[in-house]
């Protein structure tokens, strides 16, 4: 059957911004695609109308991420539809910003729920799902180098990513499944723009030396390049892609 010898990824967070170029890029490597959404149904229908239109295969399933029964069904539904899982592509996350004086119990605890359980609960899922050769891509920010204020949550939660990706890497011994992260650097999505000043965005911008923001399909290319062919020898590590930032 084709469902078995084409290979398939999931990637969560993908009705929008970075996780939706993920998804178009896997999609124009043939692979077939799950779209994971949590609120944004009609956003996630786009994304896969338009890998569809484009000769691709896609489908879309809501699943909150930090919930462990919404994951098994994400899981559940992927392998139902197209025979297996290969790819595993965390994206799935918010960003509430303060210093850590100002930080109240709902911003710490709610990206905890979803950046770091989310992520811990899909990683868990396709340890034993996903089949040999497979590969898992964790979203993880630039910020954990770089240390700016107000993204002491939100990096330190990364930070936890890194870490366990590293170690996952690991415990995937013999079963040639490559686990890495990517770190972006500021990028041109509605998550990160939300409540910036021009002033503080244009200050990012000129602090890489390429004097721009990535671009969500820049961060699709270095997902890409670790899900595909080219990266399997790449295990365990993280992917600053961040322009030269840090």
């Amino acid at each position: 059957m084709t469902e078995t010898k084409q290979k398939t990824a999931i990637v969560t967070g993908a009705s929008r911004g970075i996780g939706a170029a993920i998804a178009a890029r896997l999609a124009r490597d043939s692979f077939n695609v799950v779209v994971n959404y949590s609120g944004s149904e009609m956003a996630a229908l786009e994304v896969v109308a338009k890998i569809e239109a484009a000769g691709g295969r896609a489908m879309a399933i809501k699943a909150d991420v930090s919930d462990v029964s919404a994951v098994k069904h994400l899981f559940d539904s992927a392998e139902t539809t197209f025979g297996g899982i290969d790819v595993l592509v965390n994206n799935a996350g918010i960003m509430k910003l303060a210093k850590i004086v100002d930080s109240d119990d709902d911003l710490f605890d709610s990206q905890v729920a979803i950046n770091l359980k989310g992520t811990f609960n899909t990683m868990r899922e396709a340890a034993t799902r996903l089949r040999d050769g497979g590969s898992i891509v964790n979203l993880s920010t630039s910020v954990v180098g770089l240390k700016l204020e107000t993204y002491s949550v939100y990096a330190g939660i990364k930070a936890a990513i890194e870490t366990m990706t590293g170690i996952m890497a690991k415990e995937m011994r013999g079963r040639t499944i490559t686990v890495n992260s990517v770190a972006p650097g500021p990028t041109s999505t509605e998550l990160f723009l939300d409540g910036k000043s021009d002033e503080f965005i244009n200050k990012l911008k000129m602090m890489s030396p390429m004097e721009r923001l990535a671009t969500p399909e820049d961060i699709a290319n270095a997902v890409a390049f670790l899900a595909g062919p080219d990266g399997t020898w790449i295990n365990g590590q993280t992917l600053r892609a961040n322009g030269g930032l840090v």
